[in-house]
């Protein structure tokens, strides 16, 4: 296994550990966790702790695309599974932010059902040879998907000084790009899907 695809198991391996640092239930052990106070707003160490290690696992993904294109080392296995590690990475925050009420469910529920859709055509573009690599606008899509993550994270900081829901809107238009980029990926793979033999 070459590094860029050891860089992009690294980001699975690091989504339960995320998870388990985020809810665990430290109050239920007696662990007090510290929080922050930013002008009005109060930013919980948990959430920064939670971002430090988002952002490892976000900078892998920059990292192993770059590493692999540079190096000609592009696989079949990082063209699968690289999108597969960003989804899982992305919807996992996501989940766990609605379920906390941080964010509303709807935009969360279009990005996973658009993934679901979008892995549908690929399963099938699979079955017929084809490989399908991640796309100009499902790239913008993580990227805004990974951006409003550490907004949320930051409690909206520095724009909640302001009354201002960046955080919410950037979750709302990610929910659109990835609306649109999935018409993008179902358009170039119609053929296939609506293939009859």
């Amino acid at each position: 296994m070459n590094l860029p695809n050891r860089l992009t198991v690294m980001r699975i391996v690091l989504i339960p550990l995320i998870v388990l640092i985020y809810i665990f239930p430290y109050a239920q052990f007696g662990i007090v966790l510290p929080v922050l106070r930013v002008g009005t707003v109060n930013l919980p160490v948990l959430n920064l702790v939670v971002l430090a290690v988002y952002l490892i696992a976000a900078f892998t993904d920059l990292l192993d695309g770059k590493i692999a294109r540079k190096y000609n080392l592009q696989t079949t296995f990082g063209k699968f599974a690289d999108p597969i590690a960003d989804k899982m990475l992305t919807t996992t925050m996501f989940l766990i932010f609605a379920a906390k009420g941080i964010i509303p469910v709807v935009p969360v529920i279009i990005m996973v059902c658009r993934d679901i859709i979008v892995d549908g055509c690929r399963m099938i573009a699979a079955g017929n040879g084809k490989v399908v690599s991640a796309q100009m606008m499902g790239k913008l899509k993580t990227v805004l998907q990974m951006a409003a993550i550490a907004l949320v994270l930051l409690n909206n900081l520095p724009f909640e000084l302001w009354r201002l829901p960046v955080s919410v809107m950037m979750v709302w238009f990610a929910a659109f790009i990835s609306m649109a980029s999935g018409w993008s990926y179902f358009s170039q793979l119609k053929d296939d899907i609506f293939e009859s033999k």
